[in-house]
């Protein structure tokens, strides 16, 4: 009878760069705090799919990605040149993933200040959709659920 030994096979699982796919998606989400922080509108632009969807709960409208990164692209610009400081954390309530797939639920903080000023933060529920195409991780669909409460974020470990 045969026998197979499991250990080369977990070698090779992780010391060939194969990735925990919910790493690669923690790692999407601290790209998107880097862009924020940096002012880097195009690094930010290229996290969402082509076709993605802003919805917005606390408006009550939807809309393609393209028109909220219209509304946006003065802030990272701003941001960008040191008029304001910008900073997003997200922190996670419920995650779905798989290899091609996710979910996350969860709250962001975003904060700004402009010109040395009174800094303001939001904290905001949302739900990101993401999907894997051509091996990068790409957000389908924002949804910004409802205004949140410092109370809410800090009860999220």
């Amino acid at each position: 009878m045969m026998r197979i030994s499991i250990l080369p096979f977990l070698f090779i699982f992780i010391f060939t760069g194969i990735q925990d796919p919910n790493q690669e998606v923690v790692m999407f989400w601290k790209e998107i705090s880097r862009t924020v922080a940096e002012g880097d509108f195009e690094g930010y632009a290229k996290t969402y799919h082509k076709d993605a969807v802003l919805v917005n709960g606390i408006s009550g409208n939807s809309y393609p990605i393209a028109s909220a990164l219209a509304g946006w692209k003065q802030g990272f610009a701003d941001t960008k040149s040191g008029k304001i400081k910008a900073s997003v954390e997200f922190k996670f309530s419920k995650r779905l993933h798989s290899e091609l797939t996710a979910h996350d639920t969860g709250i962001f903080m975003y904060t700004s200040q402009v010109d040395g000023g009174k800094s303001n933060t939001s904290y905001i529920h949302f739900e990101g959709l993401l999907t894997k195409t051509s091996g990068q991780w790409k957000m389908i669909m924002e949804y910004q659920v409802s205004v949140a409460t410092e109370e809410e974020w800090n009860s999220i470990e």
